[in-house]
């Protein structure tokens, strides 16, 4: 009898960790798979692709544009070049320093050659002149910088688009429903709404750094400048 009734409780046992296993298994099944960046903007609706084509745009600004002021910023050689042009005043040799300025395809070789072209004016006329000179290459400089923060400012304000236009998508698929309003007959307006929103701030954070990046390197170029036309009006003042 006793031995009877532990058989019956051993079977009892096994079915439950079998039951428990298959709701482990069920549970395991039914849970839903982790949403990758890629699948959320293939899913997010046109707003999404429009983001993407702003910041493919804003990146290959920045890349650009980097490397043109990579090229205008030249630290050791600027001032290589203004201790010749020195060399060459200070020898009286002002034919070769206009010509040094004429052949260095800088921004500041551009601004001195505008000084050297002034000479035997006043010399606030010659710093004048070279003013003007350096606002020319800064805006220069400057060129389609300010499509990386229109960016910048224009993705959140598209993702917000997405998520006004997803809640329509969402209430008019209510109104279709009537009463039989379905969770999942809900969720593509939404899923549209929330992923615009993530879309637009991502984009907009990147061009938002990119644009802070060359507004930076833009201010050490102008520096850099103005230094050296200082450098120059200096060496117009120094007695013969």
């Amino acid at each position: 009898m006793m031995n009877g009734l532990l058989m019956i409780l051993g079977q009892a046992d096994q079915v439950a960790e079998a039951a428990a296993g298959i709701d482990t298994l069920q549970h395991v099944a039914s849970a839903p798979e982790r949403i990758t960046l890629w699948d959320m903007a293939v899913n997010g609706g046109w707003i999404m692709l429009l983001l993407a084509l702003l910041l493919v745009l804003a990146i290959y600004i920045f890349i650009e544009r980097y490397l043109t002021l990579n090229g205008a910023l030249r630290g050791e050689e600027d001032s290589q070049f203004m201790d010749k042009v020195r060399q060459h005043v200070h020898e009286g040799n002002i034919e070769a320093a206009r010509s040094l300025s004429k052949q260095t395809d800088t921004p500041l070789g551009r601004m001195i050659s505008k000084g050297f072209s002034r000479l035997g004016r006043p010399l606030p006329d010659i710093q004048a002149a070279i003013e003007n000179e350096g606002q020319l290459e800064v805006a220069n400089l400057e060129k389609r910088v300010s499509l990386v923060a229109t960016v910048a400012s224009l993705g959140p304000m598209l993702g917000f688009l997405g998520t006004v236009t997803g809640m329509i998508t969402a209430f008019q698929d209510m109104a279709h429903a009537g009463n039989n309003i379905d969770i999942q007959l809900l969720s593509t307006g939404i899923y549209e709404a929330m992923v615009t929103t993530v879309g637009g701030l991502i984009v907009g954070i990147i061009c938002y750094f990119l644009h802070n990046l060359l507004v930076t390197r833009i201010n050490k170029v102008v520096f850099e400048l103005e230094v050296r036309a200082n450098e120059f009006m200096d060496l117009l003042h120094e007695p013969a």
